[in-house]
This record gives structure tokens, sequence and C-alpha cells, in this order.
């Protein structure tokens, strides 16, 4: 099975017309090589670096007299393996016209050389694993329980599939974290994480989780903020209106990748997914990392709201001028909350949507409608 992934390419050319420089950024193994390579086979002439390779680690301790005689694309991959390169490039690009595209496995701000040398010459692109748009909507199951990792999601068979994740995960912690400069035990982190995986969908709690694991709330915070970096978890912050309520005020955590979640949990088989008592924060977090896709909405502009011990609302963002609000239910039949009314009074919202399982769009009430996850086309 062969995913083109067409439109980050054409996001990919539109940075290039702004910038010199491209960072491609998302998690390890979500495809950036293969869509370099892609670009690359467009570009002539073009130069692929792979930091991962000693040969060319070594040939760019040098990187002035490789580098400056090169003419067309420059894609260097792992970046964050040689951060002092940063400076170089700005200079680089600078000199000549040349487009450089750099790939990384951590978020700009881990990756935080490159914002300070290379302001005003960079645009990133966020490569995510597959999402529902790009595979089948008849595989919706398959990418939920397996995840959207190319190798997890395409491996023919859940048991290798599972398999796959768990190794992944071992080499995030005991390879990919050291290779960022973050001096933590994988065998800590591995521990932190499995705990992290029982909170997916609910309000962090920094000093509950410092207490659960025998740790000031300061470093639950740093390790957390790693896997956010890492693109391993997401931290979907509260929005904050003008209301005379008490509203809530931390993030919710998720762990982003579906099939990464279930793996934490032990979960190999739709069958047992289905039959756990984390089946819905499961649905929850794929269906809002779905939406979140579909409707290309940036991390930064994205939330959920919450009143204490009265009402809430999964996910809030704008599409334009519009103000959207989105409530996910694993039901076959999604039924209008008795707090749907006051959550559109209070947010002011232009249209709350129910996201479900099913294959139906339909009006619960005004400016209130129903959706099955696999026809958000239809929105």
């Amino acid at each position: 099975m062969f995913i083109k992934r067409t439109h980050y390419l054409q996001k990919i050319e539109k940075e290039f017309e702004i910038h010199p420089i491209v960072g491609l950024l998302g998690p390890r193994q979500c495809g950036k090589t293969t869509l370099a390579k892609r670009f690359q086979a467009k570009h002539k002439p073009a130069y692929l670096f792979d930091l991962e390779d000693p040969d060319d680690l070594a040939a760019l301790e040098n990187p002035k007299m490789v580098l400056e005689s090169l003419d067309g694309l420059i894609i260097i991959d792992e970046i964050q393996r040689r951060p002092g390169l940063f400076p170089y490039l700005r200079t680089l690009a600078d000199k000549k016209k040349t487009q450089i595209l750099i790939l990384g496995s951590a978020s700009r701000d881990l990756i935080n050389q490159s914002s300070e040398s290379l302001a005003g010459r960079i645009g990133y692109v966020i490569l995510s694993p597959f999402s529902l748009d790009e595979v089948k909507t008849l595989q919706l199951r398959e990418l939920w329980l397996k995840g959207g990792f190319p190798r997890s999601f395409l491996t023919q068979s859940d048991q290798n599939s599972y398999r796959w994740r768990k190794a992944y995960i071992s080499t995030f912690l005991e390879r990919d974290i050291p290779n960022l400069g973050i001096k933590i035990p994988a065998t800590t982190l591995r521990r932190f994480w499995l705990m992290l995986a029982h909170y997916h969908g609910q309000i962090l709690n920094c000093s509950e989780l410092g207490k659960s694991f025998g740790i000031a709330d300061t470093t639950v915070r740093h390790y957390i903020d790693i896997l956010t970096d890492t693109f391993m978890v997401r931290q979907l912050q509260p929005w904050i209106d003008n209301l005379k309520k008490r509203q809530i005020k931390s993030p919710k955590l998720y762990i982003r990748d579906s099939g990464i979640f279930h793996t934490l949990q032990g979960i190999e088989t739709y069958k047992s997914l289905l039959s756990h008592p984390k089946l819905g924060a499961s649905w929850e977090g794929f269906a809002l990392e779905t939406v979140l896709s579909h409707f290309s909405v940036s991390q930064e502009d994205v939330y959920f709201w919450g009143v204490h011990s009265q009402c809430d609302l999964d996910l809030y963002f704008r599409l334009g001028s519009k103000k959207i609000g989105v409530e996910f239910k694993f039901t076959d039949q999604p039924q209008l909350s008795a707090e749907a009314d006051k959550i559109k009074s209070y947010l002011k919202l232009n249209h709350l949507y129910y996201i479900y399982p099913g294959k139906k769009v339909f009006k619960l009430a005004k400016d209130i409608t129903a959706c099955g996850l696999s026809l958000l086309h239809n929105l």
C-alpha cells in the first residue's frame, strides 16, 4: 500500500516560496525521510545528508567546505544530532540562492538553536503519522487500533504491529531521548510514560502525578514537556472566557498516537479494545487528532473548555470567524446533552458537533450536528 501525502509536499513548496530554509518536523518513523526523498526527486540537483549515517555525520564536521560548493536543494536529516549547524545554515542561506530542507524529530522549541539562529529565514511543516484523510475510511478501525505510524499501520497482522510499537517505545526511550541531550534514565521515563497513559483524556494534575511517582511537580512538568516536544503527548490548553464562572485552568493530556496509547495500555486487538475500561478515552483521543488533522488547525489554536462541576467541551477552535465546538461520543446514537445549550451560549458557538463512530450526519438541534468520524468531509 502506498500513500502519496501530496498535501505535505505542497506545504513544503509553499514554505519555500517565502523562506530559504524549511524545517520538516515530526516524531521519528512518521515518514519524514520518505517524504523528503519524494521532494528530492522533483528538485534537481539535490543532495541528502543523513546525520544517522556516520559518513554523512563526519562529512559535516566541516560544513563550509562540503555545503558551500553545492547548488540546488540541500536536505539534512535528523538535524537535532548536529544543532551546531544552524549558525552556518543561516550564513549559507544569506550567501546563496540555496533551498535547505532540514528534518527533525523534535519540536522547534526543543531544537531551540533554530529559532535563535534562523529567525526570519525558516518556515516549518509539521508531519504527523497517517491520518484518516490519508487512508481509506473503511480502515478507520485499523487506524484507530494500530495508530498512524507507517510501519505499524501497514503491517498486516495486529500482533506484528503491536510488536513493532513495543520496540518503537524502547528505541525512543533508550536512544532518541538521549540523542536530544536529555539525561533521564530510560526506565524512569518509561514508568512515567506508563503512568501518563492512565491520565489520557483527563485534566493534568502535576501535584497528584508527582505524589504518585515520588517526584516534585516541577519535575513532572519537565518530563511532560519532553514528551510534548517530541510529539508523543498533546497538552490541550484550556480556553478561558470572560465568564463569572470557576473555569478549569489546567490542560488536558493525551497520548497523541492511538496505537502507542494502546501499546502502553497492553491493548493488542480490536476485540480487547472494545472491552477495555479506557475505550471512551481512546476514542476521544483518536477522534480529536483526526478532527485537528482534517481541519488543519495548528496546535496553538485549539482548546478545551470547562466549568468546575458544571459542564465542559472536549474541543474548541475557530475556523475563520466561526467558533466551533466538538464533543466526542463513543456511541451508536449520540443524544443531545442537557448542557449543550449552555455551552453554546457561554462560548457563543456558531456550531456544535458530536463526533461518533457511526456513518451518518444528522441534526440534533439548531446549529448542533452529529457526524460520523469517517464523514468529516461532508461537513
